[in-house]
């Protein structure tokens, strides 16, 4: 894999750089940088928000345009309103500062094992989601889901150990009718994901939202 790391910190960029060794691994420093380097070769990006010639949000926007490649937040932005706008703006995962290299590679992994699926199947312990076909497996069992609870599975599972805020589950969830969503409606539909999935790990994070614990 080749990717690339946007980060102004030269001792952190080079941490980074050296606990992905088995990769490629491109450095810029600044958003210049990064222009300069970033081609259909690299495979994913790791970016820093607060840069010194720029916002990684901007640089984020404007590659959505015309990219899904990969990209990772990595920030010291850590309030629940930045999460949101970085989600938002189309990052794959956000991740603060202080952070263990070992999370990063992790996340790191789940990021680039989504974008390879081909067949958009998700396993976890005794479950099998096939987003594709709509197929969804607990053990054995089949499962039937509601499009609204589909939905709200695969944002999820697309982001295991990220607590995700209710704002932003209502507003992907929900797209096309936000404004008539009970307020209720997301716990429900989390309710009956929990009942309809014995042992499903998302976890209530109070007064924030929820989210997926990954299985050891």
């Amino acid at each position: 894999m080749k990717i690339l790391i946007v980060e102004d910190d030269r001792a952190l960029n080079n941490g980074i750089a050296l606990s992905l060794g088995n990769d490629v691994i491109l450095q810029a420093f600044c958003v210049e940088e990064a222009k300069k380097l970033l081609d259909s070769s690299i495979d994913l990006m790791i970016l820093d928000i607060n840069l010194p010639d720029g916002s990684g949000l901007d640089f984020c926007r404007k590659i959505r345009q015309t990219s899904s490649l990969p990209i990772i937040f990595l920030t010291a932005n850590d309030m629940e309103i930045d999460i949101v706008a970085g989600l938002e703006t189309g990052a794959d995962d956000y991740i603060t500062k202080p952070f263990s290299l070992a999370v990063l590679r992790a996340r790191v992994n789940a990021v680039l094992r989504r974008r390879q699926s081909d067949n958009d199947v998700f396993r976890s312990g005794n479950f099998v989601f096939d987003f594709g076909s709509m197929k969804f497996l607990a053990g054995s069992t089949p499962v039937e889901l509601s499009k609204t609870e589909q939905r709200l599975l695969k944002i999820f599972t697309q982001n295991p150990g990220q607590t995700l805020p209710r704002e932003m589950l209502l507003d992907r969830v929900w797209t096309d009718h936000a404004e008539f969503v009970e307020e209720n409606a997301l716990s429900v539909a989390v309710t009956r994901l929990r009942q309809k999935l014995p042992g499903v790990p998302i976890k209530s994070i109070y007064g924030i939202g929820y989210v997926w614990e990954p299985q050891k």
